[in-house]
């Protein structure tokens, strides 16, 4: 998270030894929520002000966490391994605090009282908690706004406004809508965990949304169910006799898929504006739930359009110069008849020169044998050679960045070697993922394995095309097929052979099940 003062960084990097001391698999809000506490910053001299205790904070029953026990940030402080990830609540709660930061123009600046807004707002344990101490989000927000200095009292004007009252019907009216809205946000996302469980398969993103849903149920609690049901007037709707003949046509399952995502961020963006009528907090904890949707939205169709795009493309060929029997050449053109449809250029210390005109060779044979060819790293040089795509690794520039390079029609592809990196991948907007390392290889050191292990939790998780790679040959090729992998990727095996054509052949027979 940019733009930290040293306030909140603190807390941040506390609660993450909070975390890890403790075992916790995540990050949660209530390590945050400890950790602004015993930090000097601007969010413990509220807390404080307002009577809030560690002691409370480890005895509130929560369904976020467990707290660390007493003298655990004694202990964290020593603690030096890695950090575990946050959660999804805290990632929620930090984008809220941001997002109040930049409302009271602060929002270079993100301190410690805008990461205790953000705990306040989307998570109703820790808001219950300080309701007890009478610190709710009105008094919060007064006491952030006296701290930043900002001038809460009218200004004197020589002129008066007159505001029209609010109708007695505004109320039930606005309930009237955003109980449409939610009906049509339900159905709509229905709609898409059966696609995404039925017809992609894919554990992942189905967990996704429904964990999205489930968010959206218990936002949606801030209006209570009976006043939405009894504003409900489902015969006097005007809306359900009209129709067009677009709603009634769906040509493919893509398209019934994009118009359910359609219909279910306009239903969200509907609640978020009316449900400010009915509740100050619904139009806040709904709008961080409509960015969300927009990042499924893109993980959902970018993944069926990459397995379309990649549909038969099993053998995945990593050419390095200097590894090659014959020289890359001979390798790539003999291999590519013989099974090989995705080519890799990767070259660590080319000169910049030579390895563009080594690119655009590549890009001719690929082109003329109908294989697709991907640069290694460099996405500038993928645009001079007119690569079809990109591959990069997890110190390398991220898909947000190299898009802004290729632009948003060529592949990019990312190494993994965890399953959060590849669930990362897939909701950053990659079209493929590298799977591994699985075996030791003879072409790249690596300091540790992810192995077959991760090869399965890939394979039973996500669909996005997946290449296992490291060490693979037709020697071991049956154990990582048996692991669930369907595509593999090469160096060694292919570009070292005596007989590239041959051992090509051979990879290719065992991916068909020949």
């Amino acid at each position: 998270m940019d733009f930290l003062t040293a306030g909140a960084q603190r807390a941040l990097e506390l609660a993450a030894r909070l975390a890890f001391d403790t075992q916790a698999p995540e990050v949660s809000p209530w390590h945050l929520l400890r950790a602004l506490l015993e930090e000097e910053s601007r969010a413990a001299e509220i807390l404080r002000r307002h009577g809030v205790e560690p002691h409370r904070i480890l005895h509130a029953e929560t369904r976020d966490s467990t707290p660390a026990p007493q003298g655990t940030a004694e202990r964290a402080a020593e603690s030096s391994a890695a950090r575990p990830p946050y959660s999804e609540p805290l990632e929620l709660a930090l984008q809220e605090g941001r997002r109040r930061a930049s409302q009271l123009g602060a929002f270079a600046e993100v301190g410690s009282e805008h990461l205790l807004w953000g705990l306040t707002v989307t998570v109703p344990t820790i808001a219950a908690l300080l309701q007890q101490h009478e610190l709710d989000v009105e008094r919060l927000s007064a006491r952030i706004e006296e701290q930043a200095g900002i001038e809460t009292e009218p200004i004197a004007a020589d002129f008066t406004l007159r505001l029209r009252e609010g109708r007695e019907t505004d109320h039930q009216d606005a309930l009237r809508i955003v109980d449409a809205a939610a009906n049509r946000a339900r159905e709509g996302l229905r709609t898409l965990e059966d696609y995404v469980r039925f017809v992609l398969d894919d554990a992942h993103l189905t967990e996704r949304l429904k964990r999205w849903r489930h968010n959206f149920t218990r936002t949606m609690g801030l209006v209570p169910s009976p006043q939405l049901l009894a504003a409900r007037d489902t015969p006097a709707d005007v809306g359900t006799r009209i129709s067009t003949t677009s709603e009634r046509q769906r040509d493919t399952l893509l398209d019934v898929v994009r118009a359910a995502f359609k219909r279910t961020q306009e239903a969200v963006r509907t609640i978020e504006e009316f449900g400010k009528i009915l509740s100050p907090l619904l139009g806040e904890q709904i709008e961080p739930l409509r960015y969300e949707l927009y990042v499924i939205e893109k993980a959902v169709l970018q993944t069926e359009s990459a397995r379309t795009r990649l549909e038969g493309r099993l053998l995945y060929l990593l050419v390095t110069e200097a590894l090659c029997h014959h020289g890359s050449g001979p390798a790539i053109r003999e291999s590519i008849p013989a099974g090989v449809s995705i080519v890799q250029v990767r070259e660590k210390t080319m000169p910049d020169r030579e390895l563009l005109a080594h690119a655009r060779r590549v890009r001719e044979w690929t082109r003329a044998a109908g294989a697709l060819f991907i640069m290694n790293d460099r996405p500038d040089l993928a645009v001079l050679a007119d690569a079809d795509g990109v591959h990069v690794g997890q110190e390398e520039l991220g898909v947000r960045e190299v898009r802004r390079i290729i632009g948003p029609e060529k592949l990019v592809g990312v190494s993994t070697h965890t399953l959060e990196q590849a669930r990362q991948a897939v909701l950053d907007g990659a079209d493929y993922i590298g799977v591994g390392p699985v075996f030791p290889s003879s072409t790249k050191q690596f300091d540790s394995f992810a192995g077959l292990a991760f090869v399965r939790q890939v394979a039973a998780e996500i669909t996005l095309p997946a290449f296992a790679i490291g060490g693979i040959t037709a020697e071991n090729l049956g154990q990582v097929l048996e692991a669930g992998a369907t595509r593999v990727a090469v160096s060694g095996a292919i570009c070292g052979a005596e007989n590239p054509a041959e051992a090509a052949r051979q990879l290719r027979e065992q991916l068909e099940g020949r």
